[in-house]
């Protein structure tokens, strides 16, 4: 960046940062319904000038002009709750954290670093500080790691600054139990004030000065893991969790935190963390969105058999969606790792939206595949984006373009075991070992029981290709492409 558009950025930014002060100032002062929405009309028109008048921006931005001039729509109502709910400023750093810096800031930097290194930019990256945990739920592929590798403060800094020069600007954080090492996780917030932090948690270590530090850092949120009904939660996490989450939950709202929920959905829960009370208890509690993990069979100790079946996930499908719809009316926002590849474009993994560092440093395509030929002791952030099996991911995806089998291991198993091998991978986890075929052999019978029942579902419904979809330039000549699966067998992957 040249010393002008420095300059420009930070006045850009200035002016900003005051704007979102006296925006929110206003929001949050006692107004009635019809006053609360000029207001966001008003911020709706300055935004209309700011992103530019291109017909794609301006329909976009006529169709949320529509939602906010109905105060009873759910989305309106929602967004009213969440700024009730958070003080003022947390709501504004996080507005300018996540809004700015992340979304509009970073993703113009993003594009353009991709365009220049020719490989995946991540929009965020998620890094384990620690594998330590202070539980053991079944099931769980962290507890596998066992609890001797955690990231130092300057590991976890040299991530964040090298992100920050390609353009990423929003950081999640797992293990084990991130919070273990909280003192380094604040410090690092309060170093990278233009960076948004997000801590998947098991709610145990949350308490009152905990939240004081990030109510007055406003730029770290919690997704707290809970699973349905106290019996649903505890059968799976151990007793006395789901009043642990009950605690943390009445917290954060007590010191105006934004934060969401983490949920992983099993053939036992799927009912329950899907129910109309669960919903209703979350916007009770202050919780408004929230990210769905389909329990994927990874680590020695995994539970293959809690894989929810073929019609679960099609209920899992339709019931998410239908939360979301206009009519329904729960007051919260889901969002389907597993499901909702349709709005992302497919995998997302490798660096192409996100990838992870575990907390022995090596840069893992994804939370789930533990597999590396890098790490960030001998690495650069951008050199890990560049290894070989991040490479093959960047040649590959979309791993399938029916997007409700986007998964390189769970749906098409026979694609990782195919890029481990070529990209001569190794397995990262020290604790317990697992090869690809040993990983992907546990998911042969899933993929092949549900790809008819994903077919079907895909030929049903509408499809609208995003805009952008962040593909090599051969897969957006040719959109009927596939990865690797070629009629003589063999594998094109470029290294």
């Amino acid at each position: 960046m040249t010393l002008k558009e420095t300059i420009s950025s930070r006045a850009q930014k200035e002016m900003l940062n005051a704007a979102a002060h006296k925006i929110l100032k206003k929001l949050k002062s006692p107004q009635d319904r019809q006053e609360r929405t000029e207001t966001y009309l008003k911020i709706i028109d300055a935004a209309a000038h700011f992103y530019g008048d291109s017909a794609e921006t301006q329909e976009k931005i006529s169709a949320v002009r529509n939602y906010f001039e109905n105060p009873e729509h759910k989305w309106v109502r929602l967004i009213n709750d969440v700024i009730d709910d958070a003080d003022p400023h947390y709501a504004e750093r996080m507005l300018m954290t996540l809004g700015y810096e992340a979304f509009f800031n970073g993703t113009k930097t993003i594009r353009r670093s991709r365009e220049i290194h020719r490989c995946n930019i991540p929009w965020l990256i998620l890094f384990d500080p620690t594998s330590a945990c202070n539980m053991h739920c079944i099931g769980c592929w962290s507890g596998t790691y066992g609890h001797k590798n955690s990231l130092s403060f300057e590991d976890m800094d040299k991530i964040v600054r090298e992100g920050k020069q390609l353009g990423t600007h929003l950081y999640f954080l797992t293990g084990g139990e991130p919070l273990v090492k909280k003192n380094d996780i604040l410090k690092l917030c309060e170093k990278h004030e233009d960076c948004f932090f997000a801590a998947f948690t098991n709610s145990t270590l949350i308490d009152d000065e905990l939240c004081r530090k990030v109510q007055k850092l406003g730029n770290l949120t919690f997704l707290l893991s809970i699973e349905g009904t106290p019996e649903t939660n505890d059968s799976r996490r151990g007793d006395g969790h789901y009043n642990a989450v009950m605690k943390a939950m009445a917290l954060l709202k007590k010191y105006g935190i934004i934060f969401g929920t983490s949920i992983c959905y099993t053939r036992d829960n799927i009912k329950a963390v899907t129910s109309d009370e669960f919903f209703r208890m979350l916007d009770a509690g202050g919780a408004h969105f929230g990210f769905y993990f389909h329990l994927m069979p990874v680590g020695t100790n995994a539970v293959p058999e809690l894989m929810p079946t073929p019609e679960q996930r099609l209920y899992m499908i339709r019931r998410i969606r239908q939360i979301r719809s206009e009519d329904n009316p729960a007051a919260f926002f889901p969002m389907d790792f597993q499901n909702d590849g349709e709005y992302v474009g497919g995998c997302i993994a490798g660096g192409r939206n996100y990838f992870h560092i575990n907390a022995a440093g090596d840069g893992e395509p994804c939370v789930f595949i533990h597999f590396s030929n890098t790490n960030i002791h001998t690495h650069s952030v951008l050199e890990m984006l560049k290894s070989p099996l991040f490479m093959a991911y960047h040649e590959g995806q979309p791993f399938n373009r029916n997007h409700l089998r986007p998964c390189p291991m769970l749906e098409n198993p026979q694609l990782l075991r195919q890029m481990v091998q070529v990209c001569g991978a190794k397995q990262t986890n020290e604790e317990s070992p697992e090869s690809a075929e040993e990983l992907c052999a546990k998911c042969d019978d899933y993929a092949e029981k549900w790809a008819p029942y994903a077919e079907k579902a895909w030929r049903e419904q509408t499809h609208r290709r995003p805009s952008y979809e962040n593909y090599t330039e051969e897969k957006k000549e040719n959109p009927q492409l596939a990865a690797f699966e070629h009629a003589d067998g063999t594998v094109r992957i470029t290294v």
